[in-house]
């Protein structure tokens, strides 16, 4: 498959750049076209612009901004979403990624005022992602990064199409071995992408 890694870590030696290696390495070493997008490196910009917001609703051109964001998405049949929770949510960047690129004209359409999805060429999604807190706390915050996933996400993709949602948590609290454990898992899940 081609395959879509979108990457949101500013640190080149933190634990979620060592879970986008292993995603990176383990899905090449299947067999996967990996397009990997990492955000910092690629000083993806996440300010959506007045221009791109009074110009939301128009038809997609080649000399949009970010146009070649837009083909990657479109080509790939796969999505991998890389990045840790911030205050219950996204890293700016990434937020930014889906406020700019998630348009209308390619994550979906409005017939009649309605939302319909169009992201039918992603068969299958999957986020990778750590929290500093609990599974709990998390959960009475609303967990608003899983919902997006799970719901928004699923809901733009085709229909059908498996999402998995693998969270580190408590990573303030997380051992060396914990740590690890995770790193297996994340591993066995690319094996098996």
């Amino acid at each position: 498959m081609n395959i879509l890694v979108l990457y949101a870590h500013p640190v080149e030696t933190s634990f979620n750049a060592g879970l986008h290696r292993t995603i990176v390495e383990r899905l090449s070493a299947a067999g996967h076209a990996v397009d990997d997008c990492d955000l910092y490196a690629e000083n993806f910009d996440p300010r959506l612009t007045r221009a791109e917001r009074l110009g939301y609703h128009d038809q997609r051109e080649p000399t949009d901004a970010v146009a070649g964001y837009v083909e990657r998405l479109q080509k790939a049949e796969a999505l991998v979403l890389s990045f840790p929770v911030w205050n219950y949510g996204y890293p700016a960047i990434l937020k930014g990624f889906f406020d700019r690129v998630f348009l209308p004209g390619v994550s979906f359409k409005l017939v009649d005022g309605k939302v319909q999805p169009t992201l039918h060429n992603i068969g299958k999604l999957a986020a990778v992602t750590t929290y500093g807190g609990s599974r709990f706390r998390a959960m009475l915050m609303g967990d608003p990064p899983r919902k997006v996933v799970k719901r928004m996400l699923r809901a733009t993709i085709k229909p059908g199409a498996p999402v998995s949602y693998l969270a580190h948590y408590s990573m303030n609290l997380s051992t060396d071995e914990t740590r690890k454990a995770f790193t297996r898992k994340v591993a066995v899940s690319m094996d098996q992408f």
